[in-house]
């Protein structure tokens, strides 16, 4: 049985978790434990993956219940517009790149820099996009340009 202070279960405030729509839990659970050195500490209903200071919490889509009516929840299918994606940050991206791709995961470019940061992307096993990042510039004042997308 996991230990309290493994779950996202406060004795006071709150924490923040993120919840994934995925199709396999033991699946998304191993990549989020191997790729992002979480801890499995509930293997299903929900799935939880322990991450540094935050958790992953899975499990399969389905219908509306009776907290949340009218609200379907369902994986990412591919070509599917992102709304949002996870954001990890860490403190020397060349060698969490170097050790992920060894791990197996593949990243969409390398690492790029942004001047704010370096960062990239790859995807887990159900199509969610996570950005990997390192801040730099940001660090000293140094901001990414503005693109005309955002008004620059």
């Amino acid at each position: 049985m996991a230990k309290r202070e493994d779950l996202p279960a406060p004795a006071q405030g709150l924490v923040l978790t993120h919840f994934l729509t995925v199709r396999d839990v033991h699946v998304s659970s191993r990549f989020y434990a191997d790729i992002l050195g979480g801890e499995v500490v509930l293997a299903e209903n929900p799935g939880i993956v322990k991450i540094a200071n935050g958790w992953i919490i899975m499990n399969p889509g389905g219908g509306p219940t009776p907290d949340k009516p009218e609200v379907v929840l369902t994986a990412p299918e591919p070509g599917d517009p992102v709304s949002s994606f996870l954001n990890v940050r860490v403190a020397d991206l060349a060698a969490f790149y170097e050790q992920a791709t060894a791990k197996g995961a593949h990243f969409l470019t390398e690492p790029l820099d942004r001047k704010a940061e370096l960062r990239c992307y790859l995807r887990d096993p159900d199509g969610y996009l996570v950005e990997v990042g390192q801040a730099t510039g940001m660090l000293h004042g140094v901001f990414a340009d503005r693109t005309p997308a955002d008004g620059g």
